[in-house]
């Protein structure tokens, strides 16, 4: 009976903390950083300030959630792809950075740090750290995966995996934040990805047969903390 109960509160916790976050998603959206407050989260997910305050300690805390939920949005199939055929697994990749980049929540979230970092620059930070990198080093650990099996040649795998999503993400979604009615068909986004593909493979594959000397294909040296990515 023990166990019932437990199961119900934790039940009931996980969907009040649902609630919350998406909640803070739709103020953040709507009103930025500053003009969200923890009151009118607590209003609209319909839970107490104290149930808040357990969750979510801080504003802070609460985005890193907000965060953190947009990026994982589009990861219904988490499936590693095994080494071994490099266009197999970047089309992996690419398609689901794409359905990522795609979601108008993805851009709300975006237009909204970038209108807020100048005040609250830690924002920018948790987007980018708690956001953007874990995906980030997915593709970066896989493109190393293809390069230890011998099916890929690459030996920065920041530039390359940097490179990789930005042509990705240049076509896919920053377009939607600076021009007006900019929304790609599933064609012309699959046609990104097959580009962003090819491109990827001819470069570093390991069956173009290329004979890479020291130094060669390597990005140009960058000071510590400095970040290559798109």
């Amino acid at each position: 009976m023990a166990t019932g109960t437990g199961a119900y509160h934790e039940q009931l916790a996980e969907r009040k903390r649902a609630a919350i976050v998406d909640a803070a998603t739709s103020l953040f959206m709507a009103h930025g950083y500053a003009g969200a407050s923890l009151a009118r989260v607590a209003q609209d997910a319909d839970v107490s300030k104290a149930t808040l305050f357990k969750q979510f300690p801080t504003k802070a805390s609460l985005f890193e959630a907000v965060v953190t939920q947009q990026w994982d949005a589009a990861d219904d199939d988490s499936t590693t792809p095994e080494p071994g055929d490099l266009a197999r697994g970047l089309r992996v990749y690419g398609r689901r950075y794409a359905a990522l980049m795609s979601r108008p929540e993805m851009v709300g979230l975006y237009r909204m740090v970038i209108a807020e970092m100048p005040r609250f620059p830690q924002i920018a930070d948790t987007q980018f750290e708690t956001g953007k990198m874990p995906f980030f080093r997915v593709v970066q650990r896989y493109l190393r995966a293809e390069h230890d099996a011998g099916t890929a040649r690459v030996d920065d795998t920041l530039m390359a995996a940097a490179n990789f999503l930005g042509m990705i993400g240049n076509y896919v979604f920053w377009p939607r934040l600076m021009v007006v009615g900019w929304d790609p068909t599933p064609a012309q986004v699959e046609n990104a990805v097959d580009e962003a593909v090819a491109t990827t493979v001819a470069r570093y594959g390991a069956t173009q047969g290329r004979n890479l000397t020291p130094g060669r294909g390597r990005s140009p040296s960058r000071r510590p903390g400095q970040s290559a990515l798109p």
